[in-house]
């Protein structure tokens, strides 16, 4: 494989002709030019494995990791029992692709068929797939499913994370779908103009609970909305908030998807994370990717079994709506570890202890001279409004705390407050504001 070229430089200047582009590098430039590595790293020539090791080891130190984290965003950081990631770490499954062979892969499956379970039990749907790449692209995917031949206008709340409306705009792009994004007031999707946009030709509707803002989307009124029309809903929810909130089954949406990292992953710089989907019964061959089935073998014995894929992505690719054929079968064993290590009321009590402490953190804010920017009812996120952001946030830093997201305006921060955080430390906060405003 070291000689094997897999396109010549004539090949590759005509995919970049048809791309429009001149060169490989315009591929990129999304990416911030300050980012790029436009040189090789400054290494000497002619060391040893362990003297390279030890050099890039010390570039590497120089990343910040923060004691303390209250910036989510769409990224948590939560209590990761030891068990969680001790078991994926094993050779059998840290080494394991998604198995064809099913008959040797029982383990692997029974794990996927495992997280399946669990995600039905969480979002009260019918049936999950094996996961898809992220919870972006598990919107994404719920909006293709969604898309019919009379039907081909795609609605998402301006609420939702722009990462994830960004992520279905592309997506709707590539196969000749319309997007509009209904705009958010008061921190909320915009009932009133999600009504005036709702039409024959709607296919769907994305909604985030809660929403990018951290507040509680009045989630039945928008559903109710949209079936009024003949169009889908789909919810995308935090895992752990659904521990305690009303699930989208219980709501009466007709898919569920969601950003599985809260689930037992860590932080990391952009994943690997996981999107889980689930639907009901009455939309269970429209989901892309694969599931895993339970049945018995030739000897009566409980087997597992991939089952309902969908062929046409495979073989007849111009009828597919979804090109995803993997999935992300370590994550997807992380998130059904921690499932099953938290348990339900595990699950529920990191779910009650987030949000009495954002409460708490909020109300200490606000006495330290922070505006509130909603009033509505929030989860474990919220935005404030004070003069001086970045000074707070750089005063924040200096004491190992990573402060909120600062937003566009300049003036508003993004705050997000996991179990993990201490009552004293959330004062240490305060005063600090408290300090810097005064």
């Amino acid at each position: 494989m070291g000689t094997y070229v897999p396109s010549s430089e004539a090949e590759k200047r005509e995919m970049l002709e048809a791309l429009g582009l001149k060169d490989a590098r315009e591929l990129y430039r999304d990416v911030p030019d300050s980012v790029l590595l436009k040189k090789p790293l400054d290494l000497p020539e002619g060391l040893s494995e362990m003297e390279v090791r030890e050099k890039v080891g010390a570039m590497a130190a120089l990343n910040r990791n923060y004691k303390t984290i209250l910036r989510g965003a769409g990224a948590y950081d939560h209590y990761i029992p030891s068990i969680v990631r001790y078991i994926p770490a094993k050779e059998e499954f840290l080494t394991a692709y998604t198995p064809y062979q099913a008959e040797m892969s029982q383990g692997v499956l029974q794990s996927i068929f495992e997280f399946q379970t669990m995600i039905c039990e969480l979002t009260g749907m019918d049936v999950a797939n094996a996961s898809v790449y992220d919870g972006a692209s598990a919107a994404a995917e719920a909006a293709a499913m969604c898309r019919d031949r009379k039907r081909s206008v795609m609605l998402i709340s301006g609420a939702a994370h722009p990462d994830t409306i960004n992520t279905v705009r592309t997506y709707c792009y590539g196969a000749n779908t319309e997007l509009k994004v209904v705009p958010a007031k008061d921190g909320k999707t915009d009932l009133a103009a999600l009504k005036e946009m709702l039409s024959a030709e709607s296919a769907g509707f994305i909604f985030q609970q809660p929403n990018f803002f951290g507040q509680f989307e009045d989630a039945e009124t928008l559903i109710q909305a949209v079936h009024e029309v003949g169009a889908m809903a789909v919810m995308s929810a935090n895992p752990i908030a659904l521990a305690v909130m009303k699930t989208p089954g219980e709501l009466g949406a007709d898919i569920a998807v969601g950003e599985g990292q809260p689930l037992g992953l860590p932080l990391g710089f952009g994943g690997p994370y996981l999107g889980f989907m689930a639907t009901t019964n009455k939309y269970m061959r429209r989901l892309p990717g694969r599931i895993v089935g339970e049945t018995v073998d030739s000897r009566g014995e409980r087997a597992y079994v991939l089952s309902l894929q969908a062929r046409e992505q495979h073989i007849r690719r111009e009828k597919a709506s979804s090109n995803i054929c993997s999935n992300e079968a370590l994550c997807a064993l992380t998130a059904g570890l921690y499932m099953a290590t938290m348990g339900p009321d595990g699950m529920a009590e990191a779910a009650r202890q987030c949000m009495a402490k954002a409460h708490y953190l909020a109300d200490k804010l606000a006495q330290a001279g922070c505006s509130p920017v909603y009033t509505g009812e929030f989860f474990h996120e919220f935005v404030t409004r004070q003069k001086k952001s970045r000074e707070i946030l750089d005063a924040l830093a200096e004491k190992d705390i990573l402060g909120g997201l600062p937003l566009e305006d300049g003036e508003s921060i993004l705050w997000c407050v996991t179990e993990k955080v201490s009552r004293e430390t959330l004062d240490v906060v305060a005063e600090t504001v408290k300090e810097v405003l005064a």
